[in-house]
């Protein structure tokens, strides 16, 4: 170390109170990046702006991975040189090599960026080995009962935690105000939300007047929706979210309770993804009508995801293009924003509204290393 950082760390450790100074002590949490996609490569866009600054100090990123091939660093990787050298690594990815990437002093962190089955089955044996878990993935946590109960067991057992902040609202409070409310003592009674980016800048910006499928178009190639739309307008996306949200609610839903009308008509959901594009008119007529009768009655359109939980615990949840009163709080927002009410003892007659960007790489990743740095202390 020369003198002149060795002084400037000193000061720094000077500036610190007591308890700021046994963490600017500790061992950096060693992090393993999986995926470098969109939201992967904003993360370490994010990790690489921290480099000189007291939070890039608590970070060692030490694994970087795509489905393809894997860079890991022993003593950490430069954010910034990342994804150069994964592009020319021989090393081929692997998810048996993770945990022995992470293995050395510090906190162990995987931050899951990818949208894959493979990774996401591999989050409970991860937190089991006391391996904190960070994910947008709603695989994990938005599938199946049997493997979100195998996430909580998993994370006693290895006294790990899962952050699950980004897999619905890209971040936004709206998991962990669930959560505090419950641990106030409050009742969830009710949600209701926009819950894909996606389609609130679909039906924020249709107008009956242009063809939806144009706009569909548009927004697929802005980026907004998935390579193919019909993942967006089937509803199944938010019925992950739904089932998220309904399970930290203290509902324990299984995916088949939660119904879902989809918007894609029978003979556009039978085709290719290669034939998708041209079939997209068959949209058109259907939504034409949906609005022009929400227009007649002073309403709006929009994608809801609701669940209701009655007075004896049993709970209904649906997912569907619902007509709004103007005047209603979820009928407001605007470009890709979600929006949120929740019911509660406490907010019985009056919800809580959360509304924010539900879509973007950098508010993503903001997201996750917010879970990420929590986690880590």
């Amino acid at each position: 170390m020369n003198v002149a950082a060795g002084v400037a760390h000193s000061d720094t450790l000077q500036a610190l109170a007591p308890h700021e100074r046994g963490r600017a002590t500790r061992a950096p949490a060693r992090v393993a990046l999986l995926g470098t996609g969109t939201v992967g490569g904003a993360v370490i866009a994010r990790l690489a702006a921290w480099r000189d600054a007291p939070l890039g100090q608590r970070l060692s990123l030490v694994h970087v991975a795509n489905s393809r091939r894997a860079v890991v660093g022993e003593d950490g990787i430069a954010a910034d040189a990342a994804v150069s050298a994964l592009a020319g690594s021989a090393r081929a990815s692997s998810l048996d090599e993770v945990a022995f990437a992470l293995d050395g002093e510090g906190a162990r962190v995987v931050i899951d960026a990818t949208a894959s089955e493979a990774v996401a089955e591999r989050h409970p044996q991860w937190l089991a080995q006391g391996i904190h878990v960070v994910t947008a993935c709603k695989i994990g946590q938005g599938t199946s009962l049997a493997r979100w109960r195998a996430i909580r067991e998993a994370c006693a057992l290895g006294g790990s935690g899962y952050g699950d902040s980004a897999t619905v609202g890209a971040g936004l409070p709206l998991l962990r105000s669930l959560r505090e409310l419950q641990n106030g003592g409050d009742r969830i009674h009710a949600i209701a939300g926009v819950l894909s980016g996606s389609l609130a800048w679909l039906f924020n910006n249709y107008d009956g007047m242009r063809a939806f499928s144009a706009l569909v178009r548009q927004a697929r190639d802005a980026g907004y929706t998935e390579p193919d739309p019909r993942d967006d307008l089937s509803g199944e996306d938010v019925r992950r979210k739904l089932l998220i949200l309904a399970r930290a609610s203290g509902v324990a839903l299984d995916a088949g309770e939660v119904e879902v009308a989809s918007l894609v008509p029978a003979e556009l959901a039978i085709l290719s993804k290669d034939s998708v594009d041209a079939a997209l008119p068959a949209l058109d007529a259907p939504l034409r009508e949906r609005y022009a009768q929400a227009y007649k009655n002073g309403e709006k359109l929009r994608f809801i995801a609701r669940l209701e939980r009655g007075e004896d615990g049993r709970a209904t949840a649906k997912v569907g293009l619902e007509s709004l009163p103007g005047d209603h709080p979820l009928a407001g927002g605007a470009g890709t924003d979600n929006k949120v009410a929740i019911w509660s003892d406490r907010y019985r007659t009056q919800p809580l509204v959360i509304q924010g960007p539900g879509a973007g790489a950098e508010v993503t990743a903001a997201g996750l290393l917010d879970d990420v740095l929590r986690l880590v202390g």
